[in-house]
């Protein structure tokens, strides 16, 4: 049981980690503009990205939050690393950017994963 909880929070930290960095990011750095500009995004979806970004991480790390909610934000998640990918892939970034997505994609699968594990044990 120990071990699955370290586990759990090791996955989630580095996910809600780099979801919350990349939320800062995209709110506190000017040159954020002109890479959504680069995917061929608006830029009011910056702000709307990084909202839900916010909002994900306090659902993931917050004990009381309903398990549904932590759902929604696990699927959130989901679409935005594979929208990221998909994204970049189209506008000609290197396949290498790819790794990171993938990377923290595994991460949200693993915490995913040992969330449900730690639900069933609980009841």
């Amino acid at each position: 049981m120990k071990k699955d909880k370290i586990i759990y929070w090791i996955a989630t930290g580095i996910l809600t980690g780099v979801m919350l960095w990349s939320a800062l990011n995209f709110a506190f750095n000017e040159n954020m503009k002109g890479a959504f500009a680069h995917l061929g995004l608006p830029s009011w979806f910056r702000v709307e990205l990084t909202i839900a970004k916010l909002l994900g991480v306090v659902a993931l790390l917050l004990p009381f939050v309903p398990p549904r909610i932590k759902e929604f934000a696990y699927f959130g998640f989901g679409i935005t690393l594979i929208s990221a990918s998909v994204a970049h892939l189209s506008s000609g970034d290197s396949v290498w950017l790819e790794v990171g997505h993938l990377t923290f994609l595994a991460s949200l699968i693993v915490s995913y994963l040992y969330y449900h594990k730690g639900l069933e044990k609980a009841g």
